[in-house]
């Protein structure tokens, strides 16, 4: 591996800063392994993270061009609403039932919505989903009354961000084997998705992209 990477970091002048599809274009030269690898981009913010976290940055989007993962939804709810759900396209649908499949460890779901009123029911297995990070939250927008928009938008590719403990937030936006206008486009569309939430003059530090297996590639955060 060490020299793997150290043949790719050839294809980088690390001295230079590249245009999104100049990075695009290199990052895909560097994504040699043996898997369709995840291209990755890393941001930099100029937040004060010092202030009791006030500037943290955290968000929901769904990109223009999805990964593609099928992701299984529940939905834990009760009366009307479970009709909506299952017409919204939600691949399990139940409230007591879905709980008790919880208790017994069967888990056959990536993504779990509930609404606000069962919520106090739900709490009996947050023990279970916490560790699994299936428990739904407000934050990441699964503890909602709109079922059919939060279905949809995760059946899209909707996917949670948010800045780590250093102020970066590392985001998925595209495989590999994607065309490069495609993963050109998600990242744009990222980017101007953060800046919107700008608060301060020198709100993008540094814009990194890589592959999972590949060196890291500075961009020019002028778009």
């Amino acid at each position: 591996m060490g020299k793997r990477l150290q043949n790719l970091k050839k294809l980088i002048d690390k001295g230079k800063s590249y245009s999104i599809n100049e990075a695009i274009s290199i990052v895909k030269k560097t994504s040699t392994a043996k898997f369709d690898e995840t291209i990755e981009a890393h941001i930099k913010l100029g937040i004060n993270l010092k202030n009791n976290n006030s500037q943290s940055i955290r968000g929901l989007i769904v990109l223009p061009h999805s990964i593609n993962k099928q992701i299984k939804i529940a939905v834990c709810t009760k009366g009307e609403k479970q009709r909506d759900a299952q017409l919204s396209g939600a691949d399990f649908v139940g409230f007591e039932n879905l709980i008790d499949s919880i208790i017994n460890g069967k888990i056959d779901f990536d993504v779990l919505i509930a609404t606000p009123d069962i919520m106090k029911d739900l709490s009996k297995v947050a023990n279970i989903l916490g560790p699994r990070r299936l428990m739904p939250n407000v934050k990441s927008g699964t503890i909602t009354f709109d079922l059919s928009t939060t279905i949809k938008e995760l059946k899209l590719g909707r996917i949670e961000y948010k800045n780590d403990s250093y102020g970066i937030i590392h985001i998925a936006i595209g495989k590999a084997s994607f065309q490069d206008y495609q993963l050109v486009e998600n990242v744009r569309y990222f980017i101007h998705n953060v800046i919107k939430s700008s608060t301060t003059n020198n709100y993008l530090k540094s814009i990194y992209l890589s592959s999972t297996m590949g060196p890291s590639i500075l961009v020019n955060s002028k778009l």
